[in-house]
């Protein structure tokens, strides 16, 4: 299978249960994120996020939604903790490799492997990392407004 790049969506952060999330879609070119795979995504977000203790830390990260070429969708929730480290807690749906009960793209369970992302969702990672330390660290006074606005650019990602 040769290599390709993918489409990079950003629909704008949400608040889950207090936690400021950044949202990143990555689909198909020729296949955008389905509406139900969204919603079913968006309803386990919640879950991935309940037991992350509160150390300090603003309560801010960033979700990928990634739709595979096949049946398999993915949610990874990252969250910053001790200040200057990121959590990353992983869903997925239609990919019997990763134990899903079937190929139904809006059916997550969580993934316990302990993966951080693939190549097109770690492009996201290396901008967020740059971006936490842009408006968080590195200023005299934390920015988290500023954090929250600073996304990846949308258009293709993987390259």
């Amino acid at each position: 299978m040769a290599f390709h790049d993918k489409d990079l969506r950003t629909p704008g952060p949400v608040t889950v249960d207090g936690w400021q999330l950044k949202r990143y879609h990555i689909d198909q070119p020729e296949r955008p994120i389905e509406p139900e795979v969204e919603k079913a995504a968006y309803d386990q977000v919640p879950l991935l996020l309940v037991d992350i203790i509160d150390d300090g830390t603003p309560a801010a990260g960033w979700v990928v939604l990634h739709r595979g070429a096949d049946t398999g969708a993915y949610l990874l929730a990252y969250t910053w903790v001790w200040d200057n480290a990121v959590e990353v807690r992983v869903a997925a749906a239609g990919q019997p490799a990763l134990d899903c009960p079937d190929d139904d793209p809006t059916h997550f369970v969580e993934v316990r492997r302990p993966a951080v992302g693939c190549v097109w969702e770690l492009a996201v990672l290396e901008h967020e990392r740059a971006a936490w330390v842009r408006h968080m660290l590195a200023p005299e006074a934390p920015d988290l407004t500023g954090y929250l606005s600073d996304t990846r650019a949308e258009g293709p990602v993987g390259r």
